[in-house]
């Protein structure tokens, strides 16, 4: 996908609130990447405390646990909140959260856990995203909603499902509120490294740097991958993005007609295809709609496609630099809720990116809503 560039800057602001507010310490390599002005601390997880009282009793350690994590969410809002526009709290389940309201009344929240955009309202209060019902918010998984990565593998593979970065702390780096031209833009960047956990997964030393922005009621991400190792390493990235519709077999996608695809999903006869040979075919349809489980990738898409989610609106997802779209419904596999939302995912399958020491790549995605 190509053509599209996305600007996450603009000019100075008020004394009111500061223009960028950046955590302590600093990658420097951050600050070279173009013009999304990164920054990022020295740690790349949210510092934790074991209970020291663990052998009073589990309700003592929990209530320990929850005090010491909602000091922390405290002081991080202290250094890095921007009144009416960027704030550090805690979210679902407790967990630390950055919430951007834009002054048109849209808002986006994201989790410092696997940074994941839980939340993504319009200005009216709708909601675009959706969460499953059987999601928990305790670390123990996943969040299974929203906005959740894949990296640095999407899918099965050498690795845990979808990699690691959906399951363990990113670290808040900068956060930041610029007029965009005359409303202010919130903005989060958050930033992840190699840690003890990953590399015993996935044996390199890598920074990724992930913006979250409300350019009204626009939301948009910028994913910097950069190999800090001194090798050679590949890997596979999606964003996989969970949307609400009225119900799956009114919903259709458009904009991927005429593309090749691998066709993940249950053949005619319900038989589960080899995942890692699955069926290339062509799409003919101009609009790809629902009537059983659907795992499609879309190899070298369009930077545009835009999802109908039944209610005469749309979801349009703009795209650069992510090479391919994913289109998933469990149907029946989840058959208490699946009619509730489709998955559009801006992903990079069909060719790993192979990054030389020191290399880096982006991409960039926007979403809003339209009147179809």
């Amino acid at each position: 996908m190509g053509g599209m560039a996305m600007m996450i800057s603009g000019p100075a602001v008020d004394a009111r609130a500061p223009r960028t507010r950046r955590s302590p310490a600093a990658l420097p390599w951050l600050h070279s990447l173009g013009p999304a002005r990164l920054g990022a601390p020295g740690e790349g997880r949210l510092a934790g405390r074991r209970c020291a009282a663990a052998r009073r009793g589990a309700a003592t350690c929990a209530a320990a646990a929850a005090a010491t994590a909602a000091a922390q969410v405290e002081e991080l809002n202290k250094q890095l909140g921007i009144p009416g526009f960027v704030e550090v709290k805690e979210g679902l389940g407790g967990l630390p959260t950055v919430v951007l309201q834009h002054a048109c009344g849209a808002s986006a929240e994201v989790t410092l856990f696997g940074a994941c955009i839980t939340s993504f309202k319009q200005a009216n209060g709708s909601e675009v995203l959706y969460m499953r019902p059987d999601a928990v918010f305790d670390k123990s998984k996943p969040i299974s909603g929203g906005i959740p990565h894949c990296f640095p593998q999407f899918g099965p593979g050498k690795m845990q499902q979808h990699g690691f970065a959906r399951n363990v702390d990113w670290a808040i780096a900068a956060t930041s509120a610029d007029p965009q031209p005359d409303d202010r833009d919130p903005e989060v960047q958050l930033v992840l490294t190699e840690s003890d956990y990953s590399l015993k997964m996935w044996p390199h030393k890598f920074q990724v740097a992930y913006s979250v922005a409300l350019h009204g009621e626009t939301l948009r991400t910028d994913l910097r991958v950069v190999n800090t190792d001194d090798k050679a390493w590949d890997f596979t990235a999606a964003l996989h993005s969970y949307i609400e519709v009225l119900d799956v077999e009114k919903a259709g996608v458009r904009g991927l007609q005429g593309l090749d695809y691998l066709d993940k999903g249950l053949d005619y006869l319900d038989r589960v295809p080899d995942p890692k040979n699955p069926a290339k075919k062509k799409e003919q349809r101009e609009v790809v709609t629902f009537n059983g489980p659907t795992d499609s990738v879309y190899l070298k898409a369009k930077d545009y496609v835009q999802l109908d989610v039944g209610t005469g609106a749309g979801v349009s997802i703009t795209s650069n630099k992510w090479s391919d779209v994913v289109v998933w419904s469990p149907w029946d596999a989840m058959p208490d809720f699946f009619r509730s939302f489709v998955c559009v995912e801006s992903a990079q399958f069909g060719a790993p990116v192979v990054l030389q020491p020191g290399e880096h790549w982006r991409a960039q995605m926007e979403m809003v809503v339209v009147d179809l």
